[in-house]
């Protein structure tokens, strides 16, 4: 055996003579063939997923059943793995990207990221150093460029400018999790020193802040970033702001802690909050942050993608003087998951928090001082090449489609929001941002607001049931609330229409 190990020639003449044939698992013919019916089955699931239901109807542990308990010994034909695709998990799925699909935020997708995506699988690079794969970084650092520009962020945001390196820089993660994560350390770190805390002595002292409408991964983060959680200040609003934050609140609450001998830290805003698409005043909250010195981030994770129009652009007015901010284009620039945006100001506050620097990762190229690695602006490694995607997506659609399509996402959820409030039975709750409709049964006659919140429960359960629409819901003001997000890619005003004729009939049924 020893001689067979030593000679690969003589270990392949082996297999062959005991008629089996060598393991290839990127064999190019098997490649091309098992993308071909991948690709095949991708193009009949969009033209047939308007006529699944939304939702499914299976029980908890049901693939188990279906597909067995433990791995298969031996191999089979790809297409057995095709067919129990088609039967066993697509019954299971909720589809995200159907048009009747209207429930939390949309998912977009489209030919130009799904093929991107492929391709950056098929490559594999693990691009943690620019010298592990030059062109992973470089494409990163180009998109993310490309649409800080859409979006006409200052340059102090951008990896590259006219005049060659800025001191700003982005990077591609996965989630608004992750962004908010890595931005809470670094400003943690950053007040630390600036308290000249020993070590982690001064952490107890440090406060972070956002309103009580901030996405609730924002609270998970900042427990994982070691914040006390007693200093997590979540500060009320109401319909006096549209449930933005109010910045005189904010200056309260951190004055307040101040004076307690506390250090404020870190502030969340956010352009179109998860419940209601409530707008937190960017260039107010900054301002309130210049009194603490303390970090601003903006989540914009799905509003953002909007401000690529002008029309929208004004909600983040101030953002050059916030710390950060990301946005999600796989909620809403057609990208598909995951697709997280981050921009610092300043990169190096960023990567002094998250840099690591082991032999074995050490090269000419990080030593130059010319390039970016980033792996030291995210909390792991290794990472994929996510920026090939966002790239063809851009570069195939170009800025006036991806504005079209924002656009058209916005007409169409205005044209529900007319429905509802020309249906006396119904109200809209806040005033629509975006292409999301906050709306319910309004309390009528004898019915108490107790009473309209129960009908409103039974409302979307037997919507969801029918497998033809699927909505969510919030709270608002104390009050039960339906939230209709217009935006998945296969969306059109059919769809709407007919989500409005489904929820009126249902409506008469269980009012009747």
């Amino acid at each position: 055996m020893g001689s067979l190990d030593a000679n690969p020639a003589a270990a392949f003449s082996a297999f062959a003579a005991d008629g089996k044939a060598p393991f290839q698992p990127l064999n190019p013919e098997d490649v091309r063939a098992y993308l071909h019916k991948a690709v095949d089955f991708i193009s009949d699931y969009y033209t047939n997923i308007e006529s699944m239901p939304v939702l499914p109807n299976v029980k908890p542990g049901y693939l188990q059943g279906e597909l067995g308990a433990s791995p298969p010994t031996y191999s089979a034909p790809f297409d057995v793995s095709m067919k129990e695709l088609r039967t066993s998990v697509v019954p299971g799925m909720t589809h995200w990207a159907s048009p009747n699909f209207f429930a939390f935020f949309p998912s977009t997708n489209s030919a130009a990221a799904i093929a991107g995506d492929l391709i950056a699988s098929a490559m594999n690079t693990v691009g943690f150093t620019w010298q592990a794969s030059p062109a992973a970084t470089e494409m990163e650092v180009l998109a993310l460029d490309w649409l800080a520009q859409l979006l006409r962020l200052p340059t102090s945001f951008m990896n590259r400018t006219s005049s060659g390196r800025g001191t700003g820089g982005g990077v591609i993660l996965g989630t608004t999790s992750e962004a908010m994560l890595v931005t809470l350390v670094a400003a943690r770190d950053a007040a630390l020193r600036r308290t000249g805390s020993v070590g982690v002595s001064g952490l107890p002292r440090l406060t972070v802040y956002a309103a009580d409408q901030t996405h609730s991964t924002f609270f998970k983060a900042c427990r994982l970033a070691g914040f006390d959680p007693a200093h997590i200040r979540s500060i009320p609003t109401g319909p006096e702001t549209n449930y933005g934050l109010d910045p005189a609140k904010l200056f309260e609450v951190m004055q307040a802690d101040v004076d307690a001998g506390l250090v404020p830290t870190y502030i969340c805003a956010t352009v179109g909050t998860t419940s209601s698409n409530a707008v937190d005043p960017v260039g107010a909250v900054a301002d309130v942050a210049a009194m603490f010195n303390a970090w601003v981030h903006v989540d914009a994770a799905y509003a953002g993608s909007a401000c690529i129009c002008p029309e929208f652009r004004h909600h983040l007015d101030g953002v050059e003087r916030v710390d950060s901010i990301s946005m999600s284009p796989h909620k809403w620039l057609l990208t598909c998951l995951d697709c997280t945006c981050l921009y610092v100001r300043d990169a190096h506050r960023l990567s002094d928090s998250l840099e690591t620097n082991p032999e074995y990762l050490k090269n000419d190229a990080t030593d130059s001082g010319e390039v970016t690695d980033l792996k030291d602006m995210q909390v792991g490694v290794g990472r994929r090449f996510r920026g090939l995607k966002l790239w063809m997506v851009m570069r195939t659609y170009g800025t006036a489609k991806l504005q079209e399509h924002i656009r058209s996402d916005v007409a169409m959820a205005k044209m529900f929001e007319d429905f509802v409030r020309d249906d006396d039975r119904f109200e809209v709750v806040v005033p629509r941002n975006f292409a999301l409709v906050c709306f319910r049964i309004k309390a009528n006659g004898g019915m108490t607001e107790e009473d309209a919140d129960e009908a409103n429960r039974v409302l979307m359960d037997n919507l969801n049931k029918t497998g033809k629409a699927y909505l969510a819901h919030t709270v608002v003001g104390d009050r039960f609330v339906l939230r209709f997000a217009v935006g998945s890619s296969l969306q059109e005003e059919r769809h709407v229409t007919s989500a409005w004729e489904l929820i009126k009939k249902t409506t008469s049924e269980i009012m009747g």
